[in-house]
């Protein structure tokens, strides 16, 4: 009975363990899949990408307030019972009020790009009144203008508006996109630090496995006599320390591969196997090239313009709240009606309504309706010199911006230029070191040099590893850097503006 229990104890236990394992997610990731997978989970992305659906639906309906609208009117029907009175010499009166009202009409309205509204208004009307036994019934159709005559030389609202979410979706299209490269920006630094951790990992090993051998040769001559005990022992204090520099190294790789995969949205039990060979394209940017992409596609720069065209639209309409004010109106109407007494049936009410259409010649309606300011105290020319100060403060605000920008790129651009030849230098350095390495090996396992020496050329090989592996990481994160302060991808030649579209 006992051993039955242990068995499905280990059992259960085996179950569970493989559950737990295949439950783990293994992710092999270079920086462009691990860039694309931040971008599916990344909150600030999601929200921005929100935000442009809206900035593009709020464009559409710009748009579309620019087309032919077609609206029905309908009432079908509307009943009325009520009391009312009547007041006169001989007193109060009361009598009921049972009505009935039913009608339709179409209307074409067509915007204009003047602001103002050409339309077409067609319908018909029955109304009864049940009380007096009346039916009233009118056939309707017209046509007309409304001009609001500040358009002419004050503002326009409708072309304003349009305005408005025309630069709204550019704006919100460059936050996205700007928020895009600093995301990359961002995983680029985590993936390359976990890198770099790595490599350092892999270095320690190197240092670790190159300090055991020597260990080795040293406690083969310390056997044979031919080297002194503290020569010995120095080495098994080198390796104790190697082998403690590994451990160390082994911790902080754990720790930033654990937030690596914090940041990416990783569930700390899976695995993440980062792949890179370290290698490079030389890249030579063009300053002047860099500073005009940054001049034309940078966020700061688009939303001082912005803010400057919205200035430029508030003065507008400031100073066309003091001018003169009002609407032309323009109309043509036919009208026939029809008033019988009940219960004349409503297709005879129509057809009587129709021929007075006919009968009747149409009817014309001109009008200018205006609003002339005459004192205001100096209100109006106060808030437009106010506004005229804002637009010279956000004009002032644009070119310290340009400068910052240009002064920026170019240090960014000679960085990289300085970082690339460091590169190319300290790849030179670890072959020459590596060498040195390989023959003072020789030599110390032949006796002709000793320990010290053998220390030195090993701490100056695991400095070139290293001087060479921080140099690859600030060559690339300066490319990065540069991408997305310039919205162009130098390496690949790609503009992410365009490839945003």
């Amino acid at each position: 009975m006992h051993l039955l229990l242990k068995s499905v104890s280990a059992f259960f236990l085996y179950f569970f363990i493989s559950q737990n394992i295949s439950s783990q997610q293994i992710y092999n990731l270079d920086l462009q899949s691990s860039i694309e997978l931040a971008k599916e989970k990344n909150k600030t992305m999601l929200i921005l990408q929100q935000n442009l659906k809206k900035a593009s639906f709020d464009l559409k309906a710009a748009t579309s307030s620019l087309r032919t609208h077609v609206t029905m009117d309908m009432i079908l029907p509307q009943y009325t019972e009520t009391i009312s009175q009547f007041v006169d010499t001989a007193g109060v009166t009361y009598y009921p009020i049972r009505q009935n009202t039913m009608n339709g009409y179409l209307t074409i309205s067509q915007p204009l790009p003047t602001d103002g509204s050409l339309y077409i208004r067609s319908g018909a009307q029955s109304f009864v009144d049940y009380y007096a036994k009346d039916r009233l019934a009118q056939i309707s159709s017209s046509i007309g203008l409304r001009q609001p005559i500040a358009a002419f030389f004050g503002y326009n609202q409708r072309r304003l508006d349009f305005k408005q979410a025309k630069l709204a979706y550019d704006l919100s299209l460059k936050q996205l996109k700007r928020a895009e490269l600093d995301l990359i920006y961002q995983v680029s630094q985590n993936f390359f630090l976990l890198l770099s951790s790595h490599e350092r990992l892999n270095i320690t090993r190197i240092s670790l496995n190159n300090q055991q051998e020597a260990y080795d040769i040293a406690q083969s001559k310390y056997k044979a006599g031919l080297i002194r005990e503290v020569d010995a022992l120095q080495m098994e204090v080198d390796l104790s320390e190697a082998i403690n520099n590994n451990d160390l190294a082994g911790v902080e790789y754990n720790a930033q591969n654990a937030q690596f995969k914090e940041d990416l949205g990783i569930n700390l039990s899976d695995s993440v196997i980062i792949k890179s060979d370290l290698s490079y394209n030389q890249v030579n940017v063009d300053a002047e090239k860099a500073v005009a992409l940054a001049l034309e596609n940078r966020l700061e720069l688009k939303e001082n313009e912005i803010t400057i065209e919205l200035s430029q639209m508030e003065i507008k309409r400031i100073k066309a709240n003091g001018r003169i004010s009002g609407n032309i109106l323009l109309n043509y109407n036919f009208i026939g009606v029809d008033q019988s007494k009940m219960p004349i049936p409503i297709e005879t009410s129509f057809s009587n309504t129709w021929q007075n259409l006919n009968d009747r010649r149409g009817s014309f309606g001109v009008g200018l309706t205006l609003s002339i300011p005459i004192i205001d105290w100096g209100e109006n020319r106060a808030k437009v010199h106010s506004a005229q100060s804002t637009l010279e403060r956000n004009k002032i605000e644009l070119d310290a911006e340009r400068i910052d920008i240009e002064r920026d790129i170019r240090t960014t651009v000679n960085r990289l230029q300085s970082s690339l030849r460091r590169l190319q230098l300290l790849e030179k350095n670890v072959l020459v070191a590596e060498k040195s390495f390989e023959i003072s090996r020789k030599r110390y396992a032949n006796g002709d040099i000793e320990s010290q020496a053998m220390a030195l050329e090993r701490d100056r090989l695991n400095t070139a590893y290293t001087s060479r592996l921080d140099s690859y990481i600030i060559y690339k994160l300066l490319l990065s850097d540069i991408m997305r302060k310039t919205f162009f991808d130098f390496e690949k030649n790609v503009s992410m503006i365009e490839d945003s579209k």
